[in-house]
Protein backbone atom coordinates (compact mmCIF):
# COMPACT_ATOMS: atom_id res chain seq x y z
CA UNK A 1 0.00 0.00 0.00
CA UNK A 2 2.66 2.33 0.60
CA UNK A 3 5.08 1.28 -1.35
CA UNK A 4 5.38 3.79 -3.95
CA UNK A 5 5.82 6.71 -0.93
CA UNK A 6 8.36 8.84 -2.61
CA UNK A 7 10.21 9.78 0.73
CA UNK A 8 11.41 8.44 4.01
CA UNK A 9 8.69 7.59 6.39
CA UNK A 10 9.36 6.71 9.81
CA UNK A 11 7.72 3.71 11.90
CA UNK A 12 6.12 3.85 15.51
CA UNK A 13 5.46 0.51 15.61
CA UNK A 14 6.15 -0.16 19.53
CA UNK A 15 4.01 3.01 20.28
CA UNK A 16 7.07 4.06 22.30
CA UNK A 17 7.26 7.88 20.18
CA UNK A 18 3.57 8.44 20.60
CA UNK A 19 3.09 7.54 24.25
CA UNK A 20 6.53 9.78 24.97
CA UNK A 21 4.53 12.62 22.48
CA UNK A 22 0.93 12.37 24.48
CA UNK A 23 -0.58 11.51 21.35
CA UNK A 24 -1.38 7.98 21.41
CA UNK A 25 -5.07 7.31 21.70
CA UNK A 26 -5.31 3.96 23.62
CA UNK A 27 -8.78 3.38 23.08
CA UNK A 28 -8.31 3.66 19.29
CA UNK A 29 -5.24 1.95 19.03
CA UNK A 30 -4.47 5.23 16.99
CA UNK A 31 -2.53 7.85 17.31
CA UNK A 32 -3.12 11.41 16.83
CA UNK A 33 -1.70 14.02 14.33
CA UNK A 34 1.26 15.38 16.23
CA UNK A 35 3.70 17.77 14.76
CA UNK A 36 7.07 18.59 16.88
CA UNK A 37 9.24 21.59 15.67
CA UNK A 38 12.64 20.53 17.96
CA UNK A 39 15.79 22.23 17.94
CA UNK A 40 19.14 20.96 17.19
CA UNK A 41 19.29 21.55 21.00
CA UNK A 42 16.65 18.78 21.80
CA UNK A 43 13.89 21.29 23.10
CA UNK A 44 10.61 21.38 22.00
CA UNK A 45 9.98 24.25 20.62
CA UNK A 46 6.61 23.66 19.13
CA UNK A 47 3.99 21.69 18.86
CA UNK A 48 0.35 21.07 17.48
CA UNK A 49 -1.92 17.76 17.87
CA UNK A 50 -4.60 17.53 15.48
CA UNK A 51 -7.57 14.74 15.63
CA UNK A 52 -7.16 11.44 13.51
CA UNK A 53 -8.93 13.38 10.19
CA UNK A 54 -7.56 16.91 10.83
CA UNK A 55 -4.61 17.70 8.35
CA UNK A 56 -1.61 19.91 8.63
CA UNK A 57 -0.13 22.92 6.46
CA UNK A 58 2.86 22.64 5.60
CA UNK A 59 3.51 26.36 4.85
CA UNK A 60 2.88 26.70 8.32
CA UNK A 61 5.02 24.37 9.90
CA UNK A 62 7.75 25.67 7.33
CA UNK A 63 7.01 29.16 8.68
CA UNK A 64 7.35 27.98 12.66
CA UNK A 65 10.79 26.16 11.69
CA UNK A 66 11.86 29.52 10.12
CA UNK A 67 11.02 31.83 13.32
CA UNK A 68 12.01 29.29 15.35
CA UNK A 69 15.46 29.51 13.56
CA UNK A 70 15.41 33.21 13.66
CA UNK A 71 14.13 33.79 17.38
CA UNK A 72 17.40 31.69 18.16
CA UNK A 73 19.63 34.22 17.32
CA UNK A 74 16.85 37.15 18.14
CA UNK A 75 15.97 35.93 21.66
CA UNK A 76 14.76 39.48 22.36
CA UNK A 77 12.35 39.60 20.13
CA UNK A 78 8.91 38.00 18.95
CA UNK A 79 7.11 36.69 15.72
CA UNK A 80 3.96 37.14 15.20
CA UNK A 81 1.67 35.23 13.63
CA UNK A 82 2.27 36.56 10.08
CA UNK A 83 5.94 36.54 10.17
CA UNK A 84 7.16 34.82 6.92
CA UNK A 85 10.33 35.44 7.29
CA UNK A 86 13.90 37.30 8.23
CA UNK A 87 13.02 41.28 7.30
CA UNK A 88 9.69 41.09 8.38
CA UNK A 89 8.52 42.86 10.90
CA UNK A 90 9.50 41.62 14.60
CA UNK A 91 8.00 42.38 17.99
CA UNK A 92 9.32 43.36 21.12
CA UNK A 93 7.46 41.67 23.98
CA UNK A 94 6.38 43.26 26.83
CA UNK A 95 3.72 43.94 29.02
CA UNK A 96 2.12 46.44 26.93
CA UNK A 97 1.93 43.79 24.41
CA UNK A 98 -0.96 41.77 25.68
CA UNK A 99 -3.76 41.52 24.02
CA UNK A 100 -2.35 43.71 21.38
CA UNK A 101 -0.02 42.09 19.24
CA UNK A 102 -2.41 41.80 16.43
CA UNK A 103 -2.65 45.44 16.29
CA UNK A 104 1.17 45.59 16.66
CA UNK A 105 1.53 44.25 13.20
CA UNK A 106 1.13 45.50 10.17
CA UNK A 107 2.29 43.45 7.12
Amino acid sequence: MLEKVGYTMGSDSNTRLSKMFGVYDRDAGLDLRGTFIISPEGRLMNSEVNYFNLGRNIEEILRKVKANIYLAEHQNEGCPAKWQRKGDKTLQPSAKMVGRVFYAYEP
